[in-house]
């Protein structure tokens, strides 16, 4: 019993010191950028099994500089209640448990900005009860510490776009040859059409589901609100 008390107790205090590990890095990115992320650092190490010589597009810009387009987009299109939730919205959790039900496989996923953000910045893209209840801790802690639009600036620069490309000024530049501050609306839409599948859409740029999704999210970006 002693030992087994022994190994609850270091076990507990792993985890609460990992906790703290990411909580530190949140405080610290209130006010620094990011520099790498779970999901970069995970696409260089393929990228580099192909290529030793191989990096990563990403380039950081401030919230100013980023198209008020590419924010309703991108609202409108992965998490429309972002200004009001806690960080998880847990309605739409619940509206995408029952479509999925419905249709008998995954076809919603109700995770937030913040969700997401908490998986791109310190966690991998495997499914386990353990990671998402890592995640909804992250989540939090991000929501605590950080303002909407710190969250949303993040999001928006350490975000997919395609094979190596993460950060909305990488990918504006890579997919329109103009800056993030440029972005048209139809553009804005667009890219954030392609958030759920960066890289099948990357090379996929005629995709029907993408020019559908994205004529959706240009008529729902009038009614969304900004941070």
């Amino acid at each position: 019993m002693v030992v087994l008390a022994g190994l609850l107790g270091l076990v507990a205090l792993v985890v609460v010191a990992l906790q703290l590990w990411y909580l530190a890095h949140i405080v610290w990115w209130r006010s620094h950028p990011p520099t790498s992320t779970s999901f970069m650092r995970a696409q260089l190490s393929v990228l580099r099994a192909q290529d030793p010589n191989a990096k990563i597009a990403y380039r950081w810009v401030p919230y100013e500089r980023i198209s008020p387009q590419l924010k309703r987009a991108v609202i409108a299109a992965e998490d429309a209640n972002f200004t009001v939730h806690e960080g998880v919205d847990w309605d739409a959790i619940e509206k995408a448990h029952e479509r999925n039900q419905r249709s008998g496989k995954v076809i919603a996923g109700g995770s937030t900005i913040t969700m997401q953000l908490a998986k791109n910045l310190f966690l991998s893209g495997e499914r386990s009860y353990l990671r998402k209840a890592q995640e909804l801790v992250i989540t939090y802690m991000l929501e605590a510490v950080l303002s909407k639009d710190r969250i949303l600036e993040i999001y928006l620069n350490v975000a997919e776009w395609g094979v190596g490309t993460f950060g909305c000024e990488a990918a504006a530049r890579k997919l329109y040859g103009v800056s993030a501050a440029r972005l048209s609306v139809s553009q804005s839409a667009r890219m954030a059409a392609m958030l759920p599948r960066p890289r099948f859409y990357e090379r996929n740029p005629g995709h029907p589901g993408l020019v559908r999704r994205a004529a959706v999210i240009q008529r729902w970006m009038g009614a969304v609100q900004t941070p």
